[in-house]
């Protein structure tokens, strides 16, 4: 499975930006997707995940009622919709791939998010 994660880039603190990964292979829909982030001299973070048929969803406490993950198995896409951006929430959002929302067997290329204050 191939990840291409795409939508980053610089918004002002109280916007909204909406993340996509786009994958390959006809077998998206049996993979579990999630979304995590980096923020610079800071360890990788669980931000939200969803299971591969679009019924489970699990979100970080730092971004819930914030983030929305949903995905479009037709599409091969997962999104990442962050409203109410705070400038904590900056860091390079990665876009991973497994069996399950804790199992992460492929990786995107990152995608910078930067919330200005």
């Amino acid at each position: 499975v191939q990840l291409q994660a795409s939508g980053g880039g610089l918004v002002q603190a109280g916007g909204s930006l909406r993340l996509s990964c786009a994958a390959s292979g006809r077998t998206f829909s049996t993979y579990a997707m999630s979304w995590l982030r980096q923020a610079p001299g800071k360890e990788r973070e669980f931000v939200a995940g969803i299971s591969g048929s679009g019924t489970i969803t699990k979100y970080a406490d730092s971004v819930k009622g914030r983030f929305t993950i949903s995905r479009d198995n037709a599409k091969n896409t997962v999104y990442l919709q962050m409203n109410s951006l705070k400038p904590e929430d900056t860091a390079v959002y990665y876009c991973v791939g497994g069996l399950t929302i804790a199992s992460m067997n492929y990786w995107g290329q990152g995608t910078q998010v930067t919330v200005s204050s």
